[in-house]
């Protein structure tokens, strides 16, 4: 683990090491890359990790580990025994286990694997017929592993990869993961919200009783599919930062690097606003429900070896949904029919309100600027343990 008070010094390191990269987009401290690059057309999803440029240190320190996550979200160091958690990604990471096995071990986990059981890899139909590999994606997996290990180590992984990034294929994936088991679902990925939103959303996303969580996506302002499903959790991102002089210890706020880069937000052009929404500036579905931390500045630390050759600092809403997922886990099953979108507008008050920050200037202003209780950004705030994730 990385100790608190290096943070800062750690994130500084980074921009020096980043000074000799490739251009990046402008903004302070470390620059960063999208793991995935934009979707070549409609009804193809890009994934939403973006990785600091450069290698981090060895040993895995170049960004948030678990043990720094459960203390900022006040997370249980020992969770998810009974629970399994599905990653739906596009295309083959071929070393995954091999990678989440470096990351779980260096970190003091428990080992997760095929032969123990805790570990399984599948194609979007259930079967081993996996897609072939790509590095881009293999960066977005390997986050998403990594999340899910940080936050509830106990837990089984499904990681179910689509023959590739259409919408149609990892919904399929999606589906099948339900049908394998899986209770709670991770989605880091998105595309621009169209005409087949709704098809999709009712053919894909609609599982009662199942925890879909999505990605709000990195864009700034404006919202993402499936993200605006109705029936999932919408995540948002935030900056996270040490903060000695609160009783939480940590500073967050919405994250946001520039017009076009932060935490996506708004209203869906489409899609229905579920029940439990109550906001009065949107008649149609709100992003996002809950965020986490996604800023790269002040990113997590995941290790590739497949597109990359050790251990990185990740960031980008894709960190935050995964994690958001398992901390889902962590509070325990939902119950048939249910739909958790909805618990946290049941306990606001065990979440970590996030009242600064905005992504844009836009009306009404609580749809990019995060304040005092519901907001665009940010949702109703992060994970304080795990109540506001009980039905």
């Amino acid at each position: 683990m990385r100790p608190l008070a290096l943070t800062a010094a750690l994130l500084t390191a980074l921009t020096a090491t980043a000074a000799t990269a490739p251009a990046a987009p402008a903004h302070a401290g470390p620059r960063w890359v999208h793991s995935c690059a934009a979707p070549a057309r409609a009804d193809t999803a890009s994934c939403d990790a973006l990785r600091v440029i450069g290698t981090a240190a060895a040993a895995g320190d170049g960004g948030y580990g678990p043990d720094e996550l459960r203390a900022a979200y006040g997370l249980p160091a020992d969770g998810g025994g009974d629970a399994v958690i599905a990653v739906v990604d596009a295309y083959d990471h071929p070393r995954a286990e091999a990678d989440l096995g470096v990351y779980r071990d260096h970190y003091g986990l428990p080992a997760c694997t095929t032969d123990s059981g805790c570990f399984r890899k599948t194609d979007q139909r259930g079967g081993t017929r996996l897609p072939r590999g790509n590095t881009a994606w293999a960066g977005e997996t390997a986050l998403d592993l990594a999340m899910v290990s940080a936050v509830a180590p106990r837990a089984r992984i499904l990681l179910v990869e689509a023959d590739s990034a259409a919408v149609s294929d990892l919904g399929t994936a999606v589906n099948t993961a339900v049908a394998l088991g899986a209770q709670y679902v991770s989605i880091s990925w998105g595309t621009t919200e169209n005409a087949n939103a709704a098809t999709y959303d009712s053919r894909y996303f609609d599982h009662p009783g199942v925890v879909i969580a999505a990605a709000s996506g990195d864009g700034g302002y404006g919202v993402n599919f499936p993200a605006s499903s109705p029936h999932v959790v919408a995540v948002g991102g935030t900056t996270l930062r040490p903060d000695g002089t609160t009783a939480r210890g940590w500073d967050e706020t919405a994250w946001s690097t520039g017009p076009d880069e932060g935490t996506a937000s708004g209203c869906s052009g489409r899609l229905p606003k579920p029940a439990w929404q109550s906001d009065t500036g949107c008649d149609h579905r709100t992003v996002a429900d809950v965020a986490a931390v996604a800023d790269p500045a002040t990113g997590v630390a995941v290790y590739q070896s497949y597109g990359g050759n050790g251990w990185y600092t990740y960031g980008g809403t894709s960190a935050a949904a995964p994690l958001v997922t398992a901390t889902y886990a962590l509070a325990g099953h939902p119950s048939a029919g249910s739909r958790p979108a909805s618990f946290p507008y049941r306990h606001p008050e065990a979440l970590h309100d996030i009242t600064s920050g905005a992504t844009a200037s836009c009306e009404p202003a609580y749809l990019c600027t995060a304040g005092a209780g519901y907001d665009g950004p940010t949702g109703l705030g992060s994970p304080a343990g795990v109540g506001a994730f009980r039905e």
